[in-house]
């Protein structure tokens, strides 16, 4: 609509419309309101912006009589004009989505230059030096973003000048020095883009609004979007903003600072700052900068006075906060404000510590920490007990360790990362477009930036480990190597770099596994005290059964029987039971599995004493238990090749021929199961008898055992029907030869279309469901996991036909409709059926949040996935709780 407004001054929006005015917008306005020193300005919104989309790429004329009418109003309350030759007015243009995406986006410093506003800003400030190197900075940024020439260009023409002028910095270059680089860029732009710089600032001002909306789209943005689960149609706002300047000399500056160590979580202002420079020096690392505590000693005036506005944003937005400031001579603007990135364990500390200090109550802590970046906690560190000398040392940006080979382009980052190649991207500085190669690299390692420099932002948004700013580091990109004094590193080498501490490693170090600080376990202890969902574990083995519990598992959810047929020990009579020829010599081989088996579930059931374990009877097809049919083929080959004609051919023919006779087209469909159980009911009797004896067993050592069995992959209700009663006669039998009585549950794992439609015939025989997504979504999909996954699943997100893998994030329209349906049906019939998940999805906290909203009893998940699913299902029980009181205030 024509009449429906899409700018805003800064004075006209507050913290509330974040949705229209995008982050920045909407903390700028917010900060104007409370009185801070923020440069005037406007903001063309996210509208706006899906507007221009929607309209073919193009700016509607009554967007720019807007744009115009409140660049009238930003001249009248500045006294400046832009254009002008007395009193001009520069301006900056900058992104800023609802949702921060730090350097995806981009930006446009000094607006409005041109042959005659540099001259009258040179004579308005007396530094003609200061003039041309803001001349030069717009040119270089509009060039790149407005007219797409390659950035490298115009550092060719500045290196080239500075090796004249023999200097090894920028701001050592002569006033003739900065006319050279300006002269340059004016002809290199006409040669590359066949028109001339832009000299009108009504021009360059709409060109740069359309290049900002256009960069919501470009390749970084997207891919960042698509890591951080971002929506493609929210649009970003465009914020336009009258220049201050850090460049004016040595009493001028800009910096970055977060009101607590975004790294650790520590409550003392962190950041850093550089004396005459601008903004996009300090995120770019091209300049190392100073700590910001170093600004008290230069300017302790402006640094109380920073102080205390840290102070404010934090207590006003009850978050910590991350500030972009410049200093003008000797006076502090803030340019923006938003609630900052923070590692895990930063993001837990600040949360305890600020319901320590009243800022904000146990619930709203649990809401500030990512469930999923609560993995971060779980990462393994370098040992400190390793007597290792590191090579160099660089700045401490984001905490963890990792291990891999040497790398020098986010390209090859990214293809090594996709053949499983444990990488380290080494770059002098990191740029937004590297962004795919900091996903697939282990870890970042730069020679130049600091602690808030675009390699550090980024790679503690997404837990990796970094170290910035190692100056000892001199990358030479032609000859794929880095040298530390005489020491040359080559592209492929092992190095580790810690990213706690900073330092960097030849060859591998050893890691271990990380303790969970007392600030989680706190964390934690609210969770579980708000959490409706029970969080249990999938182990097969003691050890993660012993580690589950450290990290909270109230049970184990899925038991997985077939692992431990895979021992060495027990493999050679798994084969025997396989390939017997009658049920006699099966029966023979089963007797000798079964007081193994009772001592895999006498282990497992002693360290999950008191709590319940869910052991699922054997599910894989037999053949899985023999050698590869292939290798069987050419062995055979082999020994006729040798004229073998004896024992070992026979039986090595034999093997191949039961081998042949058991594999399947389609095994993930074929005879596995409970269809096995009811093949060869042997089998899962054996099993039966293990889980009961092992049950008898503990329970005279004084233990309190809660077995559950649970039957796979029934897709009707007669096999569990059969199954049931066969099991209730094995622990009968158990029961009447031991004298012993014990309480067990029969259930079923639901992992069949069929199962979850007719799910209301199979609860009659069920005392409990366990969803097993994993081989749910393939049938639901018709996809095979390794195939799809391999071939085209990629492709259909990157595609967005599908908007996320549904192996790992639970495909609630499809798989979630049916697991829907099958509670209300199950419970229909039996109510109080125990329902849980104990598919990968029962650690994935947006599935989790699904399994709560459809009433499951319980989720199950990898033992280090146990503390993301303890906080993820508070986080659902009080989103679900927020929801409802949104509803009540939306009836009254």
């Amino acid at each position: 609509m024509s009449d429906q407004k899409k700018v805003y001054m800064f004075s006209e929006g507050n913290a509330g419309m974040k949705k229209l005015l995008g982050g920045k917008g909407a903390n700028l306005s917010e900060m104007t309101r409370l009185g801070l020193p923020v440069p005037p300005g406007f903001v063309v919104t996210t509208e706006a912006c899906n507007d221009y989309y929607r309209q073919g790429e193009m700016l509607t004329e009554d967007l720019k009589k807007q744009v115009f009418a409140a660049l009238k109003q930003l001249q009248e309350s500045t006294g400046k004009t832009l254009g002008a030759v007395t009193n001009t007015l520069l301006l900056s243009v900058r992104s800023g989505a609802y949702f921060s995406m730090p350097g995806m986006m981009d930006t446009i410093l000094n607006l409005g230059l041109n042959n005659q506003t540099v001259e009258a800003l040179a004579a308005a400030t007396g530094n003609r030096t200061f003039a041309l190197d803001c001349y030069r900075r717009f040119m270089q940024m509009y060039g790149d973003v407005v007219m797409k020439i390659d950035h490298n260009n115009f550092e060719e023409i500045l290196e080239e000048v500075m090796a004249e002028f023999k200097v090894n910095k920028s701001q050592e270059l002569p006033v003739e020095g900065w006319e050279k680089v300006v002269a340059g860029y004016k002809k290199m732009i006409t040669t590359q883009s066949g028109r001339p710089f832009p000299e009108d600032p009504y021009e360059q001002l709409l060109n740069s609004i359309e290049a900002v909306f256009a960069s919501w789209n470009n390749q970084r943005a997207i891919v960042y979007r698509r890591l951080n689960q971002i929506p493609d149609d929210l649009g970003t706002a465009v914020n336009v903003q009258a220049m201050v300047f850090g460049n004016l000399g040595e009493d001028s500056g800009t910096g970055v600072a977060f009101t607590r160590n975004p790294s650790t979580g520590e409550n003392k202002l962190y950041g850093e700052y550089l004396f005459n420079a601008q903004g996009e020096d300090v995120v770019a690392g091209i300049r190392t900068p100073l700590p910001i505590a170093a600004l008290n000693e230069s300017m302790p005036a402006v640094y109380k006075q920073f102080n205390e506005i840290c102070h404010t944003l934090e207590q006003h937005y009850r978050d910590m906060q991350d500030i972009e400031f410049t200093i003008e001579k000797e006076k502090l603007y803030i340019l923006q404000t938003r609630t900052g990135k923070r590692t895990a364990a930063a993001a837990v500390k600040i949360a305890v510590d600020q319901v320590a200090e009243g800022i904000c109550s146990c619930e709203e802590a649990l809401l500030r920490v990512d469930a999923a970046q609560v993995e971060q906690l779980l990462h393994r560190q370098i040992d400190p007990a390793a007597k290792l000398e590191p090579l160099a040392k660089g700045l401490p940006a984001s905490p963890g360790a990792a291990v891999g080979g040497v790398v020098f382009d986010a390209n090859v980052a990214e293809e090594r990362g996709e053949r499983g190649e444990k990488v380290i991207l080494v770059r002098a500085e990191t740029t937004p477009d590297d962004i795919h190669g900091i996903v697939a690299a282990q870890g970042i390692l730069t020679s130049r930036g600091g602690m808030t420099s675009h390699a550090a932002v980024v790679a503690r948004g997404m837990g990796k480990p970094c170290v910035s700013g190692c100056e000892a580091l001199k990358i030479d990109y032609a000859a794929r190597s880095f040298q530390v004094g005489s020491h040359v590193v080559k592209e492929g080498e092992i190095i580790a770099i810690d990213g706690s501490n900073g330092s960097i490693y030849l060859g591998e170090v050893p890691l271990i596994s990380p303790q969970l600080s007392g600030e989680f376990n706190k964390l934690l202890g609210w969770a579980d005290a708000v959490r409706r969902l029970k969080v249990r574990t999938n182990a097969d083995t003691p050890a993660d059964a012993r580690k589950a519990v450290e990290f909270g598992a109230e049970g184990i959810g899925l038991c997985r029987t077939e692992h431990m047929f895979f021992e060495q020990d027990r493999l050679p009579i798994v084969q025997d039971m396989i390939l017997a020829e009658n049920l006699e010599e099966r029966k023979a081989a089963l007797d000798k599995l079964l007081p193994i088996q009772q001592g895999d579930f006498e282990q497992i059931l002693r360290e999950m004493k008191g709590r319940p374990v869910t052991i699922r009877l054997l599910d894989p097809p037999l053949h899985e238990f023999l050698p590869n049919q292939e290798d069987l083929a050419v062995e055979i080959a082999r020994l006729k090749e040798r004229g073998e004609k004896g024992a070992v051919l026979q039986d090595k023919e034999a093997l191949l021929k039961k081998v042949r006779a058991l594999t399947e087209f389609n095994p993930m469909l074929g005879h596995r199961g409970c269809r096995l159980g009811l093949v060869f009911p042997e089998i899962y009797r054996m099993q039966v008898r293990a889980i009961c004896q092992a049950v008898v067993t503990l329970i005279k050592e004084g233990l309190e055992i809660y077995p559950e069995i649970m039957i796979p992959l029934v897709g009707h209700y007669r096999e569990l029907e059969e199954m049931r009663k066969m099991t209730l006669d094995e622990a009968e039998q158990v029961m009447g030869e031991t004298g012993m009585r014990f309480d067990y549950t029969v259930g079923t794992m639901i992992e069949l279309p069929r199962a979850c439609v007719t799910a209301g015939q199979v609860a009659a025989h069920a005392d409990f469901f366990s969803f097993g997504t994993n081989d749910l979504t393939q049938t639901t999909f018709g996809f095979s996991r390794d195939d799809a996954e391999g071939k085209f699943l990629p492709f259909y997100v990157q595609q967005k036909i599908l908007p996320e893998n549904p192996f790992m994030v639970l495909d609630q329209e499809g798989v979630g409709a049916l697991i829907s349906q099958a509670v209300s049906a199950g419970r229909a019939t039996r109510p109080g059926l125990k329902i849980g998940i104990c598919g990968e999805h029962g650690g994935e906290p947006r599935s989790i949040e699904f399994c709560h909203r459809v009433g499951l009893d319980y989720v199950s998940c990898s033992p280090f996935r146990v503390p993301i699913a303890r906080l993820a299902a508070a986080q659902a029980a009080l989103t679900e709780r927020e929801g409802a009181a949104e509803l009540r205030r939306g009836s009254v």
